[in-house]
């Protein structure tokens, strides 16, 4: 693929589930994604995108996952990724694993997507109204996990008319396996799979 154009206006780079309970050492679940994640070098890229995609004067969504203590937002019998959620302890509202890594963090002028309680992030928030109401026509995912929630938002996107662009080196998965797999059958169907230095690349010529 040749050198990919983005126009900052009407693209936003929406990261999904940067999370302690994923990335941080202690959080409940980042032991199941901390080999893929040191295969791709997701933290170090994403900063790059987002630093990027700033400078461009494109939009940076957050769409962090956060639950009340005991779920009730959930079934009473969850099965799943989210039981393993629910048995872990993930993700509490409040807590430290459920913040928003302190690499990551929200700064001024970022917009954090309120609502996500499942795995697509168009399922239960407000995205596809914020994203609509700001013209925005190009989003660029990248986050957890490569199958799940990143490819969940990515087919519902496509579905909705967005020009979806992944990631493939800013997402992690629990397996390297699963992540491969996803990105080389999955992606391809649903999106524009591109490397962070891609992305980076586009954002630069677009500034």
């Amino acid at each position: 693929m040749g050198a990919v154009e983005l126009d900052p206006a009407t693209t936003a780079v929406v990261l999904i589930e940067y999370q302690n309970d994923f990335t941080s050492p202690g959080g409940v679940l980042h032991d199941a994604v901390a080999g893929v994640m040191g295969s791709t070098g997701m933290l170090a890229n994403t900063k790059a995108v987002v630093e990027a995609a700033r400078a461009a004067g494109a939009v940076v969504m957050h769409a962090p996952i956060a639950f009340a203590e005991g779920y009730g937002e959930l079934s009473r019998h969850p099965y799943g990724i989210l039981k393993g959620v629910v048995d872990g302890g993930a993700f509490v509202k409040g807590g430290w694993g459920a913040a928003i890594v302190d690499e990551l963090a929200p700064r001024e002028g970022d917009i954090v997507v309120e609502g996500k309680r499942g795995l697509d992030t168009f399922a239960s928030t407000n995205l596809d109204f914020i994203l609509r109401g700001k013209g925005i026509g190009t989003i660029v995912l990248g986050g957890f996990l490569t199958n799940c929630c990143v490819e969940s938002t990515m087919r519902t996107g496509y579905e909705n008319g967005y020009r979806v662009i992944t990631l493939t080196d800013c997402v992690a998965a629990t397996s390297q396996a699963e992540h491969d797999n996803a990105i080389a059958h999955d992606y391809p169907m649903f999106s524009l799979p591109l490397t962070s230095a891609q992305v980076v690349e586009a954002f630069g010529a677009a500034a």
